[in-house]
Formats: structure tokens, sequence, C-alpha cells
């Protein structure tokens, strides 16, 4: 399962009863991206809410894909996000606070650590993968950005 299938809207059944409709409490689920691309209701969320709700689109759905929101970009854009924050040296629980204050969403903690984990063994595996085959450029590559994640 993907990190962002871990990704959930917080204060998701006030942002429900603003919007007077059912979402899902997925941030990446369609219903949840149909809403935030097509930008419908959110003149009945407050403007805190509303504030937040538009960044997180801004900043992730902006994509020129014909797909769009469905292309994977979002996903992929969110993930850079949650890595940008760990190599700036925030742990699990500072990477859900900033992501809860930025975005209005949150995820588990646990489930964070799992992801960054995840990555730095993916990491691993490219870095010997590339001193098997001698690509002493990738592997350094790898080793830096593993360096990076692990703090």
């Amino acid at each position: 399962m993907a990190i962002t299938d871990k990704i959930y809207v917080k204060n998701h059944r006030q942002i429900a009863s603003q919007l007077e409709r059912s979402i899902p409490k997925g941030a990446f689920k369609g219903a949840t991206l149909d809403l935030l691309f097509t930008g419908d209701g959110m003149e009945k969320l407050d403007e805190a809410t509303r504030e937040k709700v538009l960044d997180f689109a801004e900043d992730f759905l902006d994509c020129d894909c014909d797909n769009n929101p469905y292309c994977g970009h979002p996903e992929e854009k969110f993930i850079t996000y949650l890595l940008e924050l760990r190599a700036q040296g925030l742990g699990p629980d500072a990477i859900v606070d900033t992501m809860s204050a930025e975005y209005m969403l949150y995820a588990y903690s646990g489930d964070i650590l799992s992801f960054l984990d995840s990555a730095i063994r993916r990491l691993e595996a490219v870095e010997s993968l590339a001193e098997v085959e001698g690509d002493q450029e990738a592997a350094r590559r790898a080793r830096e950005a593993k360096q990076e994640l692990s703090g």
C-alpha cells in the first residue's frame, strides 16, 4: 500500500458537513481529488479551511496532463514533499505536524516512519546494484540521498 493511501483529511467530518456532501477520508481518493480539482462547493468552506484546501490543490494538483488529477503526479509530488521534509531533518512526528499545519492532512507517525525506512532500503538496493554495474556516479547519488534521509 502506497503512503498516499495512508494520508487523511483532517477534520474530515467538519469539512463534509460544510460542503453538505460526503467525501472520503483519504486525501488521494478519487472523490476527494475530484472535489479539489473541480473546486465544487469551496465557497461553502470557512476561510481557514478553504485556504488550506486551495494550497493543497495548488501544490499537488497543478499538472498539465490530460488525466489530471488521476495521472499519478499528485501522489508523486506529495511523496517528494515528504522526502524533502525528512531531508530538512524532520522526524515522522514533525512531518505529520507540518503536513497538518500546511494542508490539514494527517497520517500516523508509524506509517511515515515505515515509508521513510522503505525509501532508505530502496536507496541501499540502488546503491548496491549501481556498484555491481560499475556505475559509481549512480552509487554516489544513491548513497548521498540515503544519508540525507537517514539524518
